[in-house]
């Protein structure tokens, strides 16, 4: 696969030592996520985390969301959150077109470090592949109209990207099954919902973390479990003094 084909796909193998999971759009609420790891006793040797993307803005925490992507058992795709602020560190957009997204967190930036997480970010692809046959799954952040063998190919023209990153016509009820058809079981986020969703192939997992009754949400790809907490539950729980999962 050259590198053009990677920077939109990413493939993985599946995890035969330790457990995956999917966790919704971030939005810099990284105390829920500190404590839900802690709550699955995520084992960072072991277990991997994949992220549906958008890491920034609204949340409280942007940059020890972007910090996430050292870690080697974090795995994130892009997300339309990022693609802005790649758009604003480029000059394509103003940051006044980023503020009412939940931008405003850049304007404290050292000067440089926009660019710095915008370079990182775009080496994000815009699907991530796990395992093959019946144990295979997707994670991408919007929605995804094709089969399997479409999204590998991963020549995706403009139309096709920018549902990727900004669809909602599958989780708004209008979406053609058929167009569903031979795609593996596929995690998304974008759209907030109540609850983890699944809407044919594509199960949404976004319950809107930086809502005031949202809550970020996890799933355990391998047995099926969700785990969700708020920020404000999870601060009261003690998140603010666990640490992230390492391999000591």
């Amino acid at each position: 696969m050259n590198d053009a084909a990677y920077r939109f796909v990413a493939f993985h193998p599946w995890n035969d030592t330790g457990r995956d999971f999917v966790v919704g759009d971030l939005h810099g609420c990284t105390d829920a996520l500190r404590y839900l790891l802690a709550q699955v006793r995520f084992h960072a040797a072991h277990d991997r985390l994949f992220s549906v993307g958008d890491l920034v803005d609204r949340g409280d925490h942007p940059v020890e969301a972007l910090a996430l992507l050292k870690m080697p058992w974090f795995f994130a795709v892009q997300g339309n959150h990022e693609e802005v602020m790649c758009d604003v560190a480029d000059g394509v957009l103003p940051q006044t077109a980023w503020d009412p997204i939940g931008g405003a967190w850049a304007r404290a930036l050292p000067a440089g470090m926009l660019g710095h997480y915008a370079a990182r970010v775009r080496r994000l692809p815009l699907a991530r592949v796990v395992g093959a046959g019946a144990r295979r799954f997707n994670v991408l952040h919007a929605e995804f109209f094709g089969d399997d063998l479409t999204l590998d190919a991963a020549q995706f023209d403009e139309r096709t990207r920018a549902r990727l990153l900004w669809g909602r016509q599958l989780i708004a009820g209008g979406g053609d099954p058929r167009v569903q058809r031979g795609l593996s079981h596929t995690y998304c986020g974008h759209t907030p919902v109540p609850e983890v969703r699944t809407v044919g192939a594509q199960t949404f997992v976004d319950t809107g973390a930086f809502l005031p009754h949202g809550a970020l949400s996890i799933v355990d790809v391998h047995s099926g479990r969700i785990h969700a907490i708020s920020t404000r539950e999870a601060l009261r729980r003690g998140a603010a003094s666990l640490d992230w999962p390492t391999h000591g």
